[in-house]
């Protein structure tokens, strides 16, 4: 296997896993980074940019992460909060005035966050072309009524995220999200992320496509119990499950350079794998001259705000504000990390005990929405070497 990059001694077993991935685990292109104490200790790549393709996956390979760009978004509220700009315990209507129909005035900031809006699906799902609009989605989360009462429950808000922390950011900053990320984060730690590919960018991503993983990595009694039962609420068209992930339907093509071009902040980040390692090195510590969160910030960022049974998606999750926090559904490096899977595959977490932060993002998109197992291959592979 040609493997490209460079490992720091003592981190050899990420090397091994990485390998492994293709060898066992049905990996075509991917890479993974992983920062220790603000200083980039893996930084690795390898097989093809394209999931159906041959030209080989470069140094600057950048793909869609799906939802582990949800991590990134809500660095923004975080950081408006920091800045005095967001209140997180204010009724998200005042910003957003709109947003107070039908039942949600008391529907506060954190509650968009910690996934207890109550909005995980819409009543009328929208079209490729009305999701990407920058209206049409604000407009129909303003409109719609709850799924429940706010704040007493959680269910994953699997693409209503996208409408929900965008439209926010955009009337407390009137920036859109991916401006802002591109301005206050991106630009000054010099990450390979965007919320909107810019089209002088576009000719560094890949394909993504789905794949299936070998019969060897559909055993073991932990993934498979919630694994069938997500799959088994989301066949269901009239579940929640189905209605969450599907509110955008038909759900656009993620190769289509207008997709990766829109700003969808909970399906569509585009990322390298050391950008995504390096935004959650500088949320748990100094890199090059720049930190994002205060102590107090990180404190919340990881503090458990919704656990058990999740609406959407079944089994039981642990949430922070805006971050999956370690556990059976999501495990990551241990009890104090936080961070965000995509569903295929791609994840982006720190742990702020150990220093560490991954990011890992791959072009062959596996069933399952948290625990890949070629993530959590590496991210085992990073314990050992700890």
């Amino acid at each position: 296997m040609d493997v490209r990059g460079t490992v720091t001694p003592g981190f050899e077993a990420v090397r091994d896993a990485f390998v492994r991935n293709f060898e066992q685990r049905g990996e075509r292109g991917a890479a993974v980074a992983v920062y220790r104490h603000g200083r980039k200790v893996v930084d690795l790549w390898a097989g093809t940019r394209d999931v159906d393709g041959s030209e080989p996956w470069a140094v600057d390979t950048v793909q869609v992460v799906r939802s582990a760009g949800k991590g990134v978004a809500a660095a923004v509220l975080l950081l408006l909060y920091q800045r005095g700009q967001v209140d997180l315990d204010a009724p998200v209507g005042t910003y957003w005035p709109e947003f107070k129909a039908n039942g949600k005035e008391r529907v506060l900031v954190r509650h968009l966050l910690a996934h207890r809006a109550g909005l995980a699906a819409l009543d009328r799902t929208l079209t490729p072309g009305e999701a990407v609009d920058g209206v049409t989605g604000p407009q129909a989360v303003a409109a719609q009524r709850p799924g429940w009462e706010p704040g007493t429950d959680h269910g994953y808000h699997a693409q209503t995220f996208s409408w929900l922390i965008g439209e926010l950011v955009r009337r407390v900053t009137g920036r859109t999200i991916g401006r802002w990320v591109a301005e206050e984060i991106a630009r000054p730690l010099g990450l390979d992320f965007w919320f909107g590919l810019p089209a002088d960018e576009a000719h560094r991503i890949g394909r993504i496509g789905p794949v299936e993983p070998p019969p060897a990595e559909t055993g073991g009694a932990l993934r498979m119990r919630p694994k069938r039962s997500v799959v088994e609420a989301y066949r269901d068209p009239a579940s929640l499950t189905r209605r969450a992930f599907g509110a955008i339907d038909p759900f656009p093509d993620e190769n289509d350079p207008a997709y990766r071009a829109a700003e969808l902040p909970a399906s569509n980040g585009v990322a390298t794998a050391r950008g995504l390692a390096r935004c959650y090195a500088a949320m748990i510590g100094e890199v090059d001259g720049h930190r994002l969160f205060a102590p107090a910030t990180l404190t919340l960022a990881r503090t458990e705000e919704s656990a058990g049974p999740d609406r959407v998606l079944v089994v039981s999750t642990r949430f922070g504000l805006g971050y999956m926090l370690h556990g059976p559904a999501a495990p990551l490096l241990a009890t104090g990390s936080f961070g965000h899977p995509g569903r295929g595959g791609s994840l982006g977490f720190a742990d702020p005990e150990s220093g560490v932060a991954l990011g890992y993002v791959t072009n062959g998109l596996q069933k399952g929405v948290t625990a890949d197992p070629r993530a959590q291959a590496l991210v085992r592979a990073v314990r050992s070497a700890l």
